[in-house]
């Protein structure tokens, strides 16, 4: 991780969000305060509900917040058109659905080559970086076959390397081992931690899933839509969740 005075990745101040109106509004965000550092695997854990979801939503430009300031890479989003922060998303973040959105009529190959086509990488440069990268995650030997071929923790190998192919500044993960067992879970996290944390990238982790908070450089606990206080994680860096 880097140094505490390093110029953070993202920098969240008094952020609120609330869905609905009236008698019906819930207040998922009540004035958030975070700071992620590059380099730095942060997670983010809490009860259901808490707002952690939405909390990754508004850093990573999916969600609006209603008031407060979000700043990735020195840049408020509020301040982008739609179109501005569509195109900043797609090159300097990259998500890890808990879901995975893959696309089932695709190849994985094409899945992981979609982030580059859309940034503009012309087709055979895309799919011999997607290539790449399937390779890093294990997945050389099934580039022809389509999702619904694959097991689960397949998928999230194919979700990672999708994520990770246009090189993004910032890496968001929800939920990635929740559906794995211990086993899949620990080859996962030993594989967001090499890939993903490298070259000053940083790396969120929304997750109820104690086995994997070893892994952590720093964990955020999150209550009831705020951080309630944010700790450092001692354990060796070479965990198993095995």
């Amino acid at each position: 991780m880097e140094p505490l005075d390093t110029p953070s990745v993202v920098v969240c101040r008094g952020l609120t969000k609330t869905y609905g109106a009236g008698d019906t509004a819930t207040k998922a965000l009540r004035g958030v305060d975070l700071d992620v550092r590059p380099g730095e695997l942060l997670m983010l854990v809490g009860p259901s509900g808490c707002g952690k979801t939405t909390l990754i939503s508004v850093i990573a430009g999916i969600l609006d917040q209603d008031r407060g300031s979000c700043a990735l890479f020195g840049q408020d989003l509020a301040r982008l058109s739609h179109r501005e922060r569509v195109r900043f998303r797609g090159r300097h973040i990259g998500f890890v659905f808990q879901s995975f959105n893959l696309v089932p009529c695709l190849t994985i190959l094409e899945n992981v080559a979609v982030p580059l086509l859309i940034n503009g990488v012309k087709r055979a440069e895309a799919l011999r970086r997607a290539k790449r990268h399937l390779d890093q995650v294990g997945l050389l030997d099934r580039v022809s076959a389509t999702p619904t071929q694959l097991s689960g923790g397949q998928q999230q190998r194919v979700a990672i390397a999708r994520a990770l192919v246009h090189d993004p500044g910032l890496v968001v993960c929800d939920e990635p081992t929740s559906a794995l067992d211990h086993g899949a879970g620990a080859k996962i996290m030993d594989m967001l931690k090499s890939l993903a944390v490298k070259n000053n990238r940083a790396l969120v982790i929304v997750t109820h899933d104690p086995r994997i908070f070893p892994y952590a450089d720093r964990i955020a606990h999150m209550d009831d839509g705020v951080i309630q206080e944010t700790s450092l994680q001692t354990v060796s860096d070479t965990p198993s969740c095995a």
